[in-house]
């Protein structure tokens, strides 16, 4: 029989095979230690061992759920009404058995008393309490279609997707950045400032890719004006097993309001790409909203192509 609980201190061991024998597709870092699990899980300021919970069957955990919350506007607190699953993952061996939906029932269960009023499943964005580092690679952004049974899983059990994430890659390793020839203006009057003691802007921002190694770029002006366009990027070294290459991913990309359409996307973009191919990175990972045609447009016009997509997923009330 199957017994449900609360996580142990004595778990990650068994959660971190868990997590290896998924199959949870491209997008899930894998060869990882418990250290991992330690630092961008469990010692998160907000980590409750009740969201956390495990099934088990004779004494061996045969899977899990992670159930968090999402940021206030600020992002300086959480916000409990917004409930989100993280992860629900079930060793092959026991799938088909209700393991998983007695996890996601149970799981929505705790959410609702804390206080959540809307329930979704797969991290993204300002709700993305865990898992960044570990699923989605640059950030969470959602369940992955490359994650094969995430959609028809949560799809049977009443959820409805209300977002997605186009998952843009570029190659760096041989290729030389695209020639702009309208750009070569902006090359000339800007410069790209590097800086490794960026200030977090928030909390929420801290707790999460502040665990991380980040640099942030910016770009501004010869003459010393204020930056008009900046990016952070990750480093995903716990991608490297799976993927095989080194690859950094691009965040917080950002255009200053006033001076868009001028071309300082596509400058910010190439002159990363040009720094970054200097330090032997092979590949960039940038996510951008569905809803965001400019910038994937603009992501698209300097060599970056698609190569999943993250959905997110709401409990629709029946």
């Amino acid at each position: 029989m199957t017994e449900f609980r609360a996580f142990h201190n004595t778990d990650p061991p068994q959660l971190l095979r868990l997590w290896h024998a998924a199959g949870l597709g491209r997008g899930a870092a894998e060869c990882l230690s418990n250290d991992a699990f330690e630092v961008l899980i469990f010692s998160q300021p907000y980590f409750d061992p009740e969201g956390l919970i495990v099934a088990e069957e004779n004494g061996e955990r045969v899977g899990f759920i992670l159930g968090g919350f999402g940021a206030n506007e600020e992002g300086s607190a959480l916000d409990y009404t917004k409930g989100v699953i993280c992860a629900v993952i079930v060793h092959p061996d026991y799938r088909r058995r209700g393991i998983g939906r007695e996890l996601v029932r149970r799981a929505v269960e705790y959410l609702k008393s804390k206080g959540a009023t809307e329930i979704t499943a797969g991290p993204s964005g300002q709700r993305s309490p865990y898992l960044v580092g570990l699923y989605g690679g640059t950030r969470p952004s959602g369940f992955l279609l490359s994650d094969p049974l995430a959609a028809p899983f949560f799809e049977s059990l009443g959820f409805e997707s209300i977002g997605s994430t186009r998952i843009y890659q570029r190659d760096l390793l041989g290729q030389k950045p695209p020639i702009k020839f309208h750009l070569v203006t902006i090359r000339r009057k800007m410069q790209l400032n590097i800086s490794d003691d960026y200030q977090a802007p928030n909390w929420w921002w801290l707790t999460r890719l502040g665990r991380l190694e980040t640099l942030h770029f910016e770009l501004a002006s010869k003459t010393g004006e204020p930056a008009v366009a900046s990016a952070t990027i990750i480093g995903l070294d716990l991608y490297i097993p799976k993927w095989e290459e080194r690859v950094i991913g691009l965040t917080d990309v950002f255009v200053n309001e006033a001076e868009r359409g001028k071309g300082y996307g596509q400058s910010l973009l190439l002159e990363i790409a040009r720094r970054l191919q200097d330090e032997l990175i092979t590949k960039l990972e940038l996510h951008v909203d569905e809803t965001n045609t400019v910038a994937w447009n603009v992501a698209e016009a300097v060599g970056y192509y698609q190569v999943d997509t993250g959905i997110v997923y709401q409990l629709i009330s029946r």
